[in-house]
């Protein structure tokens, strides 16, 4: 029995590599945009958007494209503000993240305070309010349907509001299955589906929409006896983590529902494998489950034995594509990772070709032998570009902070910090994607954001101080999986940052900078921008009223991955062509480079001298009595100084050995110093100027040059 169970995990990596064999010619076609089986038309799960956006993710296939092409390159320059509204009377503080909906003519959407607000789409008239009782919460949107708004409250509650009145319907507390928070609950004919957005073991749920009651439940990881298990050591099943934190996807032609799940985690972090050897089933996964019983169906692993916590949790995309001569449903899955899995969602299998290829191991970790990497390659760099000490490397956005140990996706870690790329805060996140009806490609924001990882650092890896965290644009053919064009931006767009692709070949995203972007779907240039006055971590969505196209996007901001850097608010803008409500003022922009950890100390406090491999106490003024090799371990770590002040670097007397100075990315210098030994630069030209010790490359510190 426990050999047939072992053939029959193995089924759902077997079918990702289908093409192993079979390299094939694939031929780019335009996108199925109606099915016989239903008499001509579209399948109801890939249904256009069009006079309403009536969920997150538009609609049951989570494309974000909407019909609608009022709004076009021809037009685009008179596209204006119609109306702003201050859902929370102008709060510039907390995370929102919601994304809203459009449902005849109004606009539902959740805000930092865990408030629910609907909105007149045409006139940005607030019609209700639902004041949440049990405290702020993130939210990612609402659900509405069946006459009401579900959203969540702290506690794992699930609520049904009236659709008319706001007024509260239910409530159901569950908490047998994870967190229900932060997940955008999803609606179809009748049912609610919720995923766990934390927890040691979570769950995606299907409840009664009347009620709330439970219908059913998929655990991300199996219990002993069930398909899976025996992919996790001894009892690390228990607390594994693999958490549904995004919304599915739903086909219900097909009765399937598609989870992904989160990275799995042992008892002392993400990072630490030593612990729960095997696959670690269904972590890091898509699983097909049926839709009316919760029953599996399949699954593909994107990342086997995490450790790196490159979970590929983001909404999964469904749609229809011509491969090979053929009408393929498919799902599009990924991608943390930077490189799309693009699978069959009936079978699991991947038509393109996805192979197991080896990879680097470290047995204390006990890492899978082999990842799986889709034919056509990444869409992204996977490896940090290096920087020759004493050089500069003007720009790349992959450039490696110095001094740290570097390698390819998948390079193992245990106790020295290993810098790879995209990062766990890179490649796609949790941002929405796109697949646009018109030119067959689906869309993401992504994010360079190289992180470090090893059983030192607490939590899931440090991104190191100094690194510019960008990113950019992606259009990626899903006939092929093939990049049809890629443009860089100054931010990352890997949080929140949502596309929306229209008829009309536009595309819309917003950036933590507060603007607004149209781009050109076909080539990616940019056509137009909009200030709307706080970092945008939403998907934008376009709706219709009285025969009138609007665009809509909520404003509010986030923490990730800029701190409290990006600006904060709550604004719900609305835009259509003549519109004349003018933008925002511009707040200031997000810190793109990771900041130091401390508070700026004035060059003439500290005698211009920054001491190596010991940590600063700004209350007295001290220096650490100890040598250290934390971050935070160059005394002080933000040293501000006029244009023109000699700065000496010491490395402490007391230290043990050799410590050092490497400046990035200027390369303005890099020595080695014996304990008691200083060097001294002089700073002409005003600026920021990071510096890490290549004996302990996560101390780092900043001269600011004023």
């Amino acid at each position: 029995m426990a050999e047939i169970q072992r053939r029959d995990l193995m089924k759902g990596a077997a079918m990702a590599a289908v093409g192993m064999t079979v390299a094939g010619n694939v031929t780019s076609g335009a996108p199925a945009l109606a099915d016989p089986a239903t008499g001509g038309r579209p399948p109801v799960a890939l249904v256009p958007g069009g006079r309403d956006f009536p969920k997150v993710g538009g609609n049951l296939g989570n494309q974000n494209y909407s019909a609608l092409r009022e709004i076009r390159r021809g037009n685009l320059r008179k596209l204006g503000g119609a109306w702003v509204n201050r859902i929370e009377g102008g709060l510039a503080s907390g995370n929102s993240q919601s994304t809203a909906v459009a449902v005849d003519g109004v606009l539902y959407i959740e805000s930092a305070q865990g408030n629910v607000v609907a909105v007149d789409g045409a006139t940005g008239t607030t019609k209700w309010t639902y004041r949440q009782t049990r405290g702020a919460l993130t939210r990612r949107g609402v659900a509405v349907g069946h006459g009401k708004v579900f959203t969540h409250g702290n506690g794992s509650w699930v609520i049904a509001l009236d659709q008319e009145t706001g007024a509260v319907a239910w409530e159901r507390q569950i908490t047998e299955y994870g967190n229900l928070e932060k997940v955008a609950i999803t609606y179809h004919d009748g049912r609610l589906f919720v995923g766990a957005a934390d927890g040691d073991r979570g769950a995606g749920l299907a409840l009664d929409a009347d009620s709330g009651d439970h219908l059913w439940h998929f655990w991300g990881i199996p219990q002993p006896g069930e398909f899976g298990n025996d992919t996790w050591e001894g009892e690390s099943w228990r607390t594994g983590g693999a958490t549904p934190w995004i919304h599915p996807a739903l086909d219900p032609e097909l009765r399937l529902v598609y989870w992904t799940f989160g990275n799995a985690r042992g008892s002392r972090s993400s990072q630490d494998g030593s612990e729960r050897g095997g696959q670690n089933l269904f972590a890091n996964s898509i699983v097909a489950v049926d839709m009316d019983t919760g029953e599996y169906r399949w699954h593909f692993q994107s990342v086997h034995h995490d450790i790196w916590d490159m979970d590929n949790v983001m909404a999964p995309v469904l749609a229809d594509v011509r491969i090979r001569g053929r009408m393929r449903k498919i799902v599009i899955y990924g991608s943390k990772t930077g490189m799309y899995y693009i699978l069959d969602r009936e079978t699991g299998e991947a038509p393109l070709g996805i192979d197991e290829r080896p990879v680097p191991q470290e047995p204390r970790q006990k890492t899978w032998p082999t990842q799986p990497f889709p034919r056509q390659g990444p869409w992204t760099e996977t490896r940090p570009v290096e920087q020759p000490l004493g050089t500069s490397v003007p720009g790349h956005p992959a450039r490696a902070v110095p001094n740290y140990a570097t390698g390819p996706l998948y390079t193992p870690h245990w106790d020295t910090p290993v810098l790879t790329i995209p990062g766990h805060g890179g490649g796609a996140d949790w941002n929405h994607q796109s697949f646009s009806h018109s030119t067959g490609c689906v869309y993401t924001g992504f994010g360079y954001v190289a992180a470090a990882h090893s059983l030192t650092e607490s939590s899931n890896g440090l991104r190191p101080p100094g690194e510019y965290q960008t990113g950019g644009v992606v259009a990626v053919d899903a006939s092929t999986n093939r990049v049809r064009w890629k443009r860089n931006l100054p931010y990352s767009l890997a949080h929140g940052n949502g596309i929306l692709t229209t008829a009309s070949d536009l595309l819309f995203i917003g950036q933590p900078d507060g603007n607004l972007l149209a781009l050109d779907a076909r080539t990616g240039r940019e056509l137009w921008r909009f200030q709307c006055g706080a970092a945008i971590s939403s998907s934008p969505i376009t709706y219709e009223v009285d025969g009138e196209q609007y665009l809509a996007v909520y404003a509010g901001g986030t923490g990730i991955p800029y701190g409290n850097s990006a600006p904060r608010g709550d604004f719900l803008w609305a835009f259509r062509i003549g519109g004349a409500v003018p933008p925002a003022p511009t707040p200031p922009p997000p810190v793109v480079r990771r900041p130091v950890q401390g508070a700026p100390v004035e060059g003439s406090a500290v005698g211009d001298t920054v001491v190596i491999g010991r940590t600063y106490d700004p209350a007295t003024g001290t220096v650490g009595a100890t040598e250290s090799t934390a971050v935070n371990a160059m005394a002080p770590t933000h040293l501000r100084v006029p244009a023109g002040t000699a700065v000496t670097f010491t490395n402490h007397p007391g230290n043990a050995g050799v410590r050092g100075a490497t400046q990035f990315f200027e390369g303005l210098f890099d020595v080695r110093l014996a304990p008691g030994e200083s060097y001294t630069h002089t700073f002409r030209t005003k600026g920021e100027y990071f510096f890490n010790d290549p004996a302990s490359p996560r101390s780092t510190g900043k001269v600011e040059v004023y």
